[in-house]
């Protein structure tokens, strides 16, 4: 059944439908419209009516669409312009009625919280402090794997500021240095990870990543380390000041004028807070909403074995075979005593519930095809390099190993060469299982792994014997000469 989230924000109204409510979320649909509800309510106290009108008109779309789509659950929540307006339950009874469910309200609190768990969601073990940037306010809250401390609220959102100064930046300057650091919690954060979540950062992120040459343009999950961080919002603000900022083009035109308010913001938290990196995070509130709604036992799954697992379902051939390769993977790294970390592992086997989900490709184009779906998808709980990791293996699981093989895209950049080389050898690994068993289930289990010396033996039980041939022997030594063995096939007798 797929679930929809109307989150009436302070700058943008946006309707997100995810195929179902499961650990793995998987967005079908996303459609927002600026629509600058918080723009003139710290000087007034009301939400503009032109605001009211465009918002309202937005959701009728948006009830319209999820009509159309046959939403199965719909939530709305609303944030911190409609709990700050005076004429703010009004507005929230009229959009209730267009959009026929209850809107929660969210309290700053509550808001924080949710941020919270949109970070535990789409970040594996997270520890440090989340920011959630609005158009009305910024949440501040602590948090360490799924541990979750009490949060603030601040009316530093990028139209409260612009607001609240009067459009001067040496005004709202002295705003942000005075909210900031009142902020206690905020001394929990030196030497660990600053989590930013919100539109206008996200913003602040795709000009870094044209501006740096970056090779994987996917904002989830972005990382710079606090002190580049610090030099690149201090610079934007200078550009922004005086038009002239390179790829500006990039940002949506209303969300140009609250750059430098995003930049200010952040650069005074990275001077409090002295985090050492600062990662973006696509998930916030609404996917903390719908994180809160799952059981404690589906909270507790990694969400990127979560994701790939689902990958594997809807494009494998067989996809029980992937299982099987992990299993086996497993026996291959026990029998040469690979040095192998939790994550190495972790990373291991998504990349053996990823390895068939190109096959329909043609078979010149399935790793080029597969390595963009991987570095470019759609899912959480993994870091830039681990994408890459990933799409490299499946990539090498398909296009083989050499020169002539490598991709041509720069993601290689992005990895040790531990890291590349570690790729290769479960690449080259997944093909060979992929060889003997067709990608169906029932065969690998028949093979065994004996490691003598330096030399690695594959044995055959006799009832798979046939399955034998010249291509599986070619592949099988090459994966041992990346292990530093030579290899032999044999039959058990």
């Amino acid at each position: 059944m797929t679930v929809g989230v109307i989150d009436i924000g302070s700058n943008s109204v946006r309707l997100v439908v995810y195929e179902s409510l499961t650990r793995s979320l998987a967005p079908i649909f996303n459609e927002k419209v600026l629509c600058g509800l918080g723009r003139n309510v710290q000087t007034t106290g009301l939400l503009g009516e032109k605001e009211v009108e465009t918002a309202l008109t937005a959701l009728r779309r948006f009830r319209a669409l999820s009509k159309v789509m046959k939403v199965g659950r719909l939530h709305a929540i609303a944030t911190a312009a409609c709990r700050d307006a005076s004429n703010g339950p009004a507005f929230i009874a009229r959009a209730e009625r267009i959009c026929g469910t209850r809107i929660e309200i969210l309290s700053g609190a509550r808001e924080a919280k949710l941020s919270a768990l949109g970070v535990i969601s789409g970040i594996y073990k997270p520890d440090g402090i989340v920011g959630d940037l609005g158009g009305g306010s910024l949440e501040l809250i602590d948090v360490k794997g799924h541990r979750v401390r009490a949060g603030v609220t601040l009316p530093l959102g990028g139209l409260a500021l612009q607001d609240a100064s009067q459009k001067s930046i040496k005004k709202a300057e002295r705003i942000v240095k005075s909210e900031i650091s009142k902020v206690e919690q905020l001394a929990g954060g030196a030497g660990r990870t600053f989590y930013a979540v919100g539109g206008t950062w996200r913003a602040l992120a795709r000009v870094h990543i044209i501006q740096s040459g970056y090779p994987l343009r996917v904002m989830h999950g972005y990382s710079i380390p606090a002190a580049a961080a610090l030099d690149f919002v201090r610079r934007l603000r200078r550009l922004v000041a005086v038009d002239a900022l390179a790829d500006i083009d990039t940002v949506t035109e209303a969300r140009r004028p609250l750059l430098a308010y995003a930049a200010l913001v952040l650069e005074y938290i990275i001077l409090v807070a002295k985090p050492a990196t600062i990662t973006f995070s696509t998930f916030g509130v609404r996917e903390g909403l719908l994180f809160e709604m799952l059981s404690d036992a589906a909270q507790q799954e990694d969400g990127l074995i979560a994701t790939a697992r689902k990958l594997n379902d809807l494009r494998s051939r067989a996809p029980a075979h992937a299982d099987e390769l992990i299993e086996w993977t497993d026996r291959l790294v026990r029998a040469v005593k690979l040095d192998e970390t939790d994550e190495d592992r972790r990373l291991r086997h998504a990349a053996c519930l990823l390895s068939d989900i190109g096959w329909r490709a043609h078979p010149d184009y399935r790793g080029d095809e597969t390595l963009h779906v991987i570095a470019n998808g759609s899912f959480g709980a993994t870091t830039h390099e681990s994408r890459v990791f990933l799409a490299l293996a499946v990539y090498y699981r398909y296009s083989g190993i050499g020169e002539k093989n490598e991709p041509t895209t720069g993601l290689r950049e992005l990895l040790t060469p531990k890291m590349v080389e570690r790729a290769r050898v479960v690449g080259t690994a997944m093909r060979v299982a992929h060889l003997i068993s067709a990608a169906h289930p029932g065969v690998l289990a028949h093979t065994h792994f004996r490691n003598r010396e330096q030399k690695l033996f594959l044995t055959f039980e006799p009832r798979i014997e046939n399955l034998i041939g010249d291509r599986i022997t070619s592949r099988f030594r090459q994966l041992a000469r990346l292990l530093g063995r030579t290899g032999e096939l044999e039959v058990r007798t």
